[in-house]
């Protein structure tokens, strides 16, 4: 698929949107059902025109507010203009590489004034799932640089070159892909043929939109560990209901029939809210879909939202 090899970098990689649709399209049996269409969509031009209609606004990140490194114009106003008109703003996003506080220090960098309860990532879904596995030896994708913040108590080893950590660990987490590499993924796959054990995802994206192409994301190394060593992951986070229902804790009672959550992926953002039993709204402007057919995207797939928004 074009990935980008050297550790430490962001696996970008040269696929169009059509192909990364393709990819996800390729994986549907391991995610959630789709509702079957019953309407089309409306085009909307911002969050503005339906804000009488909802309560609670849920956002994707990268796609809706950034791109990469870059805050997306107009999001910052959009969103404080809903609070302003007294909506609740959370941030429910498959960023698991970022520790909480690191996202916080970026979100705040790039101008959002988000309270850390009210953003919900699928690191932090990972870990309200470890349960009862909390104390096996983890073997660990992720990059040294982001740190381990929130992982303390963890038995964790970075899973890198030696064969030797592959074959030792207990189970494995997945959860930040930018150094990761091809000789690491065989490494993997080997260790999981000669020897099934949990493999945890905490972000089921295949790939996510920078400020130029897209980067490989671990859901992408999963489907192809699960392909070719017949190990069903785990995953945690977008289009999967556990995120949501972390969001929905955090939340309080609400009526669900007021819920929008907004994204720019078909088949994490728009799936998952099929799935969590709320509205929906395709950012067509910016991130996956920017500058492509939406239309024949949504009619290909099948995965149809209520709403399609130019620009958040």
């Amino acid at each position: 698929m074009g990935l980008g090899q050297g550790p430490g970098g962001d696996h970008l990689n040269a696929l169009t949107a059509e192909q990364a649709l393709a990819a996800y399209e390729g994986v549907r049996h391991r995610l959630p059902v789709a509702v079957p269409p019953h309407r089309t969509f409306r085009r909307i031009a911002t969050l503005d025109d339906v804000a009488e209609a909802f309560d609670v606004f849920l956002l994707d990140a990268f796609g809706v507010l950034n791109i990469g490194e870059t805050a997306i114009p107009g999001t910052r106003e959009r969103i404080a203009g809903l609070k302003a008109a007294g909506k609740r703003v959370l941030v429910v996003s498959n960023a698991a590489g970022y520790p909480h506080a690191a996202l916080m220090e970026k979100y705040h960098r790039l101008g959002f004034d988000f309270l850390p309860e009210d953003v919900i990532t699928s690191r932090v879904t990972l870990l309200a799932g470890l349960d009862g596995q909390r104390d096996i030896h983890w073997g660990l994708m992720a990059t040294r640089s982001t740190g381990l913040r929130d992982l303390e108590g963890l038995r964790l080893t970075y899973l890198e070159e030696d064969p030797e950590t592959y074959g030792s660990v207990d189970g494995f987490l997945m959860i930040g892909s930018a150094a990761w590499t091809e000789e690491r993924q065989a490494l993997l796959e080997s260790a999981l043929a000669e020897r099934p054990r949990p493999v945890l995802v905490g972000n089921p994206d295949i790939v996510a939109p920078r400020e130029v192409g897209f980067s490989t994301e671990p859901g992408h190394f999963a489907h192809r560990l699960a392909d070719r060593t017949g190990v069903s992951p785990r995953f945690f986070g977008k289009p999967f209901g556990n995120i949501f229902d972390i969001a929905f804790a955090r939340l309080g009672p609400v009526d669900r029939g007021r819920v929008l959550m907004v994204g720019d992926s078909l088949h994490t953002d728009i799936l998952g809210a099929q799935t969590a039993g709320v509205a929906s709204a395709l950012v067509a402007d910016y991130g996956f879909f920017a500058g492509q057919d939406v239309a024949r995207a949504i009619e290909t797939t099948g995965i149809v939202p209520d709403f399609v928004v130019d620009r958040p």
